[in-house]
């Protein structure tokens, strides 16, 4: 991989957004999450992060800790824990739980003060010309997060796996994101959308996946693309801003 380009992007979104994002992947309630499927999904991102060398808070491995402390501690049998605990210790899953909950309610408004906000934007006071304004569908059109985006680089890398069966590659490639995002930007310079997946119909290796994907992040931090799904973890599109 060439280094010509140095890509950083940082995670604006917490620790518990993360753990949030998982659980509505999984489709089941905060209270009956898996400890252990959460813990190890958690990690499974944290190892991707830290492959496209992110920026990540130490918030992040603060969280990863404490995941597998409670993941030990719920694969313990009770006769086993620790002697200096209390008998009426709560369970330390339940901490975590409220922290979501609240953390959850708190996420909850603010997304609907800002859809006010976005509607209010579009009120324009009475004139004598009426000028044409988008619906409120598309005003309100949720943008693609950037774990949306890490599931779908992981599900490339997987396939990518898949396809090669295990075989090593024979020789060192060597891409840099400045070609790949010229590449990206030719791929869609005709304005339709294209689907996430299709950029990477034709890379052979990891590390151009790698690649193209740092160079994606980076033009969606110069505000060249924008990244939308129609439903939540439906296919990814991306166009021209």
């Amino acid at each position: 991989m060439d280094a010509d380009y140095k890509v950083k992007i940082e995670v604006f979104e917490g620790p518990l957004d993360l753990l949030l994002y998982l659980i509505k992947r999984e489709e089941v309630d905060i209270y009956s999450v898996s400890i252990e499927r959460i813990t190890n999904q958690y990690l499974e991102y944290l190892n991707t992060f830290r492959m496209l060398d992110l920026d990540i808070a130490g918030e992040f491995v603060v969280m990863a800790a404490n995941l597998i402390y409670i993941k030990s501690r719920s694969l313990l049998p009770a006769d086993q824990q620790a002697a200096d605990e209390e008998a009426d210790e709560e369970d330390p899953r339940w901490d975590l739980i409220r922290q979501l909950i609240e953390y959850k309610k708190f996420k909850d408004v603010a997304l609907h003060l800002h859809r006010r906000e976005v509607l209010q934007e579009g009120i324009i006071p009475r004139v004598a010309g009426k000028p044409a304004l988008e619906d409120a569908e598309t005003l309100l059109k949720d943008e693609v997060g950037i774990f949306d985006l890490i599931t779908a680089f992981q599900k490339v890398l997987k396939k990518l796996e898949n396809r090669r069966e295990n075989l090593r590659e024979i020789f060192e490639e060597n891409f840099s994101v400045s070609e790949k995002i010229d590449y990206i930007l030719q791929t869609i310079s005709s304005g339709a959308k294209v689907a996430f997946s299709s950029l990477f119909a034709t890379a052979a290796s990891r590390t151009e996946i790698v690649v193209t994907f740092l160079a994606l992040l980076e033009l969606i931090r110069l505000k060249q693309l924008r990244v939308t799904q129609q439903t939540a973890f439906a296919d990814i599109e991306i166009e021209r801003v």
